[in-house]
């Protein structure tokens, strides 16, 4: 049996190895290991509660402001105004973290995801004809000017003029992202780490020069996602179509709610004209109401102590990195004692079972494109395609948000500090589900945790043994080159993994 390790794993956000032992050209068993401990956590106890908002962005410049989102609807429910937010307050939050989720979702299919597929080798005859690909070529090359080399040798198939619009899209994609940070900006301050949510709502109440900044924006971000993001993508898969039988992991899926409007409930399930959330299992056509009290954190094989096992609200992360049986600074959540897919192909899912009547029409368009069933989202590019559905989905909803924006109208609420207290914020981030768990006493934080998406879904084992949902979507798959599988690394980059809020 041949043992690899690809450490780290490369164009993704963050230090993750991947472990694999290899025999009759097929991945017997895999490993995911988050290589970097932070200890976040740990900073936040005994600190003033609404600190939290500003430090848990710190876990990633790539999706701060989700965290930004749970942090302020944990100190909602702590400081019991979550009834109380004004809907300016709750839209622009929306359209912050809308314009994350554009941003993050553009970098990942153009900037981590795309040279899985596209050979930049392939520009090489049109250098002349375009300098921009040229640039490109170049800056993706060695830095003697020598040809690129692609990181893996085989299965690029695509050349032509695929290739070249994959290209000239990336490309495009730069200042489309950089509009994307901008309208955070517009409303947050700044990206990333925006200074605008808080609890009670957000600082900056709309006025007309904000409206119109973010709109302009947001109808060119629309014009590409519509005509350029998510064609590209089902060109990909196109060619790829094997790839809708590839990578598929553990049958569970999870999702939290978001882009909430209504009054904030626990229960986290309906929002109107946002994301809904739920489990499903794929044999399933009935989405369960989550029970969150099933929500647990094991770590047989991770390096923390016993006072890491159970629910959020009842576990501490104190780090034992001697710990023997342990091979990951990664915990390993599980609903119902079962490890749960999150992410865009989850939310797709869930949306599609439960009526959302905008995700619905838009994903019944790209299956349609693609001839295929909702049960392939849960694939390497069944996760690309969802994740562009999505984006365009969340695009126009911010057309709705935005025009329900009223200028002269607060945005924030005013609150008492209280001297106790617990909290919790539940959303959707750009790769899954996001929750934040938080206790004050004496009025000081005296607990605080994060169970992030890149933890659902590259955990290790849990107690019993079971693989995690990356691991679990490696075992079984066939290897063309064992000393350079490629197939892993698609598999792996499918789910986006940002192991900077794993290792939290």
């Amino acid at each position: 049996m041949k043992r690899i390790s690809i450490d780290p794993v490369t164009r993704i956000e963050g230090h993750l190895k991947i472990e694999l032992s290899i025999e009759g050209g097929k991945i017997q068993s895999a490993r995911s290991s988050g290589t970097l401990f932070r200890g976040l956590e740990a900073t936040l106890s005994g600190r003033d509660p609404r600190d939290a908002g500003r430090i848990t962005q710190r876990v990633c410049g790539v999706c701060p402001a989700a965290h930004a989102v749970a942090s302020a609807l944990a100190l909602d429910d702590a400081f019991q105004i979550k009834k109380e937010i004004p809907k300016n307050g709750r839209l622009i939050r929306n359209l912050i973290l809308g314009s994350n989720f554009i941003h993050s979702d553009l970098l990942h299919f153009y900037h981590l995801s795309s040279l899985d597929y596209l050979n930049p080798g392939d520009l090489a005859g049109l250098k002349s004809a375009d300098p921009d690909l040229q640039d490109l070529e170049t800056y993706l090359g060695t830095s003697d000017g020598a040809p690129f080399v692609p990181e893996y040798s085989g299965d690029y198939r695509l050349g032509g003029e695929v290739s070249v619009d994959i290209a000239r899209d990336y490309l495009a994609a730069l200042e489309i992202r950089k509009k994307a940070h901008q309208m955070v900006a517009i409303f947050g301050g700044k990206m990333p780490h925006n200074m605008g949510t808080v609890a009670g709502g957000v600082t900056k109440p709309p006025d007309i020069d904000s409206i119109t900044k973010f709109r302009s924006r947001l109808e060119e971000i629309k014009e590409f996602v519509e005509q350029r993001y998510l064609p590209g993508v089902l060109e990909i898969a196109d060619v790829y179509g094997d790839y809708f039988e590839i990578g598929q992991g553990v049958p569970d899926f999870l999702a939290y709610g978001g882009f909430y409007q209504d009054d904030f409930s626990k229960s986290h399930q309906k929002t109107e004209k946002g994301i809904l959330g739920g489990a499903l299992s794929l044999g399933s056509e009935e989405v369960e109401e989550l029970q969150l009290e099933k929500i647990t954190e094991k770590v047989t094989h991770s390096w923390y102590t016993e006072a890491g096992n159970g629910h959020p609200t009842k576990s501490k992360s104190q780090p034992d990195p001697d710990k023997e049986e342990a091979y990951s600074w990664v915990k390993a959540p599980r609903y119902y004692e079962r490890p749960h897919e999150v992410g865009p192909a989850a939310r797709m899912l869930i949306n599609f079972r439960r009526g959302n009547e905008l995700v619905r029409k838009e994903l019944k368009v790209a299956l349609n494109k693609t001839g295929l069933s909702v049960k392939q989202l849960p694939s390497v590019m069944g996760r690309h395609m969802a994740r562009a559905v999505e984006c365009l989905s969340i695009v126009k909803m911010m057309e709705e948000w935005i025009n329900e924006l009223r200028p002269g109208e607060p945005s924030l609420t005013q609150y008492e500090l209280p001297k106790s207290g617990s909290g919790l914020g539940l959303t959707s981030a750009p790769r899954g589900a996001l929750g934040h768990w938080l206790r004050v006493k004496d009025g000081r934080i005296e607990n605080y945790q994060l169970v992030v998406p890149t933890t659902w879904n590259a955990s290790p084992r849990d107690g019993k043994g079971t693989p995690g949902p990356i691991e679990e979507a490696l075992i079984g798959t066939r290897v063309e080159e064992p000393d350079s599988p490629i197939e892993a690394a698609r598999i792996v980059r499918s789910f986006d993994p940002c192991m900077a809020c794993a290792v939290h």
